[in-house]
């Protein structure tokens, strides 16, 4: 057993890592098996030399957020113990920077793990990203908050959301209204993440206006898309012909940003998701970069991660056995 003693030069900053009945400490304690203790101005790590280390470590990065502004969760501090484990804890610096958007209610949007900062720098870089990753990455909603931002900056003229309404499938014409109401509901995502971003009246401003388009992919065909932000979601769940469709709307001063969850495709087995050819096809194409987020990016609740983790087993597993 061995103890470290770090010194606090700021109680505030402490007291936000510790969080609400000192929540985040027992958490630190609980993954690696120490004892941490605020003495004065003082919290001294007590446990084995590794777990110690880690102990430190973490705390350490946490107090580096924390006095860059960050509020300090449990999502946090999960995501911190993994990149202390990793080795990666020089790394925790850089998470507090960039802010990406600010929503209507002044909240900052930031990359809140290394994936997502990658997913961000990609966007920002190329005039085509392909976003896959499991639910809850925050795929969808850092592609509409590079879009507003991208917008309110004058890059472009235009934002354009769209996705595919396959889960409707024949189902659709039995659902009551006219052809706009019965695809809102596959578009809700998309008006959730405008909403949020530039409030409601704003939303409908720019819509009466032209500057902002919610639409099914559908509605994407024979039009060129010129100084425009276009994201399709849910990709996974277009057809080859949907996606090249798609692809060759881009005109010029255009951005596109396509997000997808190869693991959860809609389509009848005997159609290939256009997403996964289009990942195969434009490997290596320039000005197209292809970011893959894992269950480490999930900024959900942490049963996300181990819901995730625990199909990707079982997926693993039932490949092993039909490899035999």
């Amino acid at each position: 057993m061995i103890e470290h003693t770090i010194n606090i030069e700021r109680m505030e900053e402490a007291i936000n890592i510790f969080g609400s009945f000192d929540e985040n400490i027992k958490l630190i304690e609980q993954e690696l098996g120490v004892t941490v203790l605020n003495r004065d101005s003082q919290l001294k790590v007590t446990g084995e030399a590794e777990a110690v280390m880690y102990g430190v470590k973490a705390i350490e990065g946490l107090l580096t957020l924390s006095a860059k502004g960050e509020s300090i969760n449990e999502q946090n501090v999960r995501y911190i113990i993994n990149l202390v484990r990793a080795g990666n804890e020089d790394k925790i610096g850089i998470l507090a920077k960039d802010v990406l958007c600010v929503t209507a209610k002044g909240k900052p949007i930031k990359p809140k793990t290394l994936g997502q900062k990658r997913y961000v720098e990609a966007i920002k870089k190329n005039t085509i990203t392909l976003g896959i990753g499991p639910a809850g990455t925050g795929k969808t909603y850092l592609a509409v908050a590079a879009a507003v931002a991208a917008f309110r900056d004058k890059q472009v003229n235009r934002i354009i959301l769209t996705r595919p309404a396959v889960e409707a499938g024949e189902r659709l014409g039995f659902l009551p209204g006219d052809l706009q109401s019965k695809v809102d509901p596959y578009l809700r995502p998309l008006y959730d993440a405008l909403f949020d971003m530039l409030g409601p009246e704003n939303y409908q401003k720019y819509v009466e206006r032209g500057n902002i388009e919610v639409a099914p992919l559908a509605y994407m065909r024979g039009r060129t898309l010129d100084d425009s932000f276009i994201i399709l979601d849910e990709a996974q769940n277009t057809s080859r012909e949907q996606m090249k469709m798609f692809l060759t709307r881009l005109g010029f001063g255009s951005k596109i940003v396509i997000t997808g969850d190869i693991t959860q495709i809609d389509l009848p087995t005997d159609k290939v998701s256009g997403l996964k050819e289009a990942m195969r096809v434009l490997k290596g194409v320039q000005d197209i970069e292809i970011c893959k987020l894992n269950e480490g990016d999930v900024v959900r609740h942490v049963i996300v991660q181990r819901i995730i983790k625990a199909y990707e087993e079982d997926e693993n597993r039932r490949n092993a056995r039909r490899d035999k």
